[in-house]
């Protein structure tokens, strides 16, 4: 099942929507969501450093390994 879409009406500097749009090789929206789905990834990445040191986690690398 397909996520719902919104329709967003947004001001965005010139020069940042283009350098995006070379970076990502893409149009206007999927630069966009790109760069919103990257906002997550980040958000997520923060969430999971802020458990360092909190959760106990064993692993044998020897087993694993075989």
């Amino acid at each position: 099942m397909r996520e719902p879409l919104r329709k967003v009406t947004v001001n965005l500097p010139a020069r940042t929507l283009e350098n995006a749009q070379r970076m990502t090789g893409k149009g206007i929206t999927p630069t966009i969501v790109e760069g919103l789905h990257e906002l997550e990834r980040r958000a997520k990445r923060s969430a999971l450093r802020g458990l360092r040191g909190r959760v106990r986690f064993g692993l044998d690398l020897e087993e694993t390994r075989r």
